[in-house]
């Protein structure tokens, strides 16, 4: 089971296949926080309001196609995963091209009935990517914390004269400098 609490935007357009689909999220995830969509404006508004950890979508949809959801997804951000849970996706290479398209993985309506068992390594994968982006926010929040201090001993600091005070300047530039090149990265 999958501790880690999971904000999942669901994009189906039979609600009970959405059914099926949570019941067996709740089988994987503790604390899951499942949303439903079955349209663009409905999904462009849920990515923003809802801000999921994942999107798992189906492929055909009444109004759109799962590459649609697929490029509103990765324009929102590239990097959240997106899972195709589907029974379109039965050719190799419409599979393939979703996969080229950016999806994190698919999974076949056919294997409903062991859904969990299919989505279970794909939903861990979204954890331990964001633990691992967890861990990076943490390093940057404690060096900006250092920073922080170092600016206040830098404020502190007596100086004397005008060619101190401008050497102190240059200083916080250059951290200012290499600061904003670590958050880029």
């Amino acid at each position: 089971m999958i501790k880690t609490a999971l904000r999942i935007l669901l994009v189906e357009d039979v609600k009970t296949d959405a059914e099926l689909l949570e019941h067996h999220i709740k089988k994987i995830v503790d604390t899951p926080e499942i949303k439903v969509a079955d349209n663009l404006d409905d999904i462009a508004a849920l990515l923003h309001s809802f801000a999921p950890d994942v999107v798992i979508s189906d492929y055909n949809l009444p109004t759109c196609n799962g590459l649609d959801v697929l490029k509103l997804t990765k324009d929102y951000d590239h990097a959240l995963p997106f899972i195709f849970v589907t029974g379109t996706i039965d050719d190799d290479e419409l599979a393939a091209n979703t996969i080229l398209s950016g999806a994190t993985g698919f999974v076949l309506k056919k294997h409903m009935k062991n859904m969990a068992e299919k989505l279970k390594p794909l939903l861990k994968q979204v954890v331990f990517n964001m633990i691992e982006k967890e861990e990076l926010r943490e390093k940057i929040r404690k060096n900006r914390i250092s920073i922080n201090q170092i600016y206040k001993y830098l404020d502190e600091i007596n100086v004397d004269n005008e060619e101190q005070r401008q050497n102190v300047v240059k200083i916080k530039q250059n951290i200012d400098k290499i600061s904003n090149r670590e958050d880029a990265e």
